[in-house]
């Protein structure tokens, strides 16, 4: 049985491309294509593809949040990156929204459809410095308990909704306060944990549960 695929790609000419890939590998079928992420998330669900390609930037809604968005309607579906932001946010927010790889373009026809089985069959597949990078967050995440200590209640909220992948506005309506504040939290955050992005206040954030859970 063909694997199902569905690409998330705002540029014709990539998408296209990739879909060639897919087609031309015995094993794999190239089910839908979209250009935007509002109409992934209209058409995806009733096609029902088994792994998603994913571009970050994308016109109107961004790729990460589309992820989220998909992986909260179907907890099966595999969604695999395929960007050319390399930097940790980026990374971490796409990990974090549920995505469960992530490659960096341009790559490779026999790479991608690799990728693609991987993922399909419970792997996390990443292109080598993205996995490096992913790594160190983690190594970085150990912060001091006085760090921990100094974040009030509503910091410590916001940080594991962060967390959790919630974007800002996310946040600041499930908690019920303005996205200006939210930003204000979250400023508050950086210089009590000495960090400088999301990523990094979340990994520290990840380390510190993990020396919780191994007490």
């Amino acid at each position: 049985m063909s694997i199902r695929v569905a690409i998330v790609e705002d540029d014709p000419q990539v998408r296209r491309m990739l879909a060639a890939i897919i087609r031309r590998a015995p094993d794999c079928e190239c089910i839908g294509e979209y250009a935007t992420a509002e109409a992934a998330l209209a058409g995806i669900p009733a096609q029902a593809p088994q792994v998603v390609l994913m571009d970050i930037d994308l016109p109107g809604m961004s790729g990460v949040e589309c992820v989220q968005r998909l992986a909260e309607k179907s907890a099966s579906l595999q969604i695999l990156m395929l960007t050319v932001y390399k930097d940790t946010d980026s990374i971490f927010n796409a990990l974090a929204a549920g995505a469960a790889g992530y490659l960096v373009k341009p790559v490779r026809a026999a790479q991608l459809v690799d990728a693609i089985r991987d993922v399909y069959g419970g792997g996390a597949p990443m292109t080598s410095g993205i996995a490096r990078k992913v790594v160190q967050m983690f190594q970085q995440g150990r912060p001091s308990p006085r760090e921990v200590e100094n974040l009030s209640p509503r910091e410590q909220e916001v940080l594991d909704l962060l967390a959790q992948g919630y974007l800002y506005k996310e946040i600041a309506e499930r908690i019920g306060v303005s996205y200006a504040t939210i930003r204000t939290h979250v400023e508050r955050i950086y210089h009590k944990l000495h960090v400088r992005s999301r990523a990094q206040a979340v990994a520290r954030y990840l380390g510190r549960a993990a020396d919780q859970a191994g007490r």
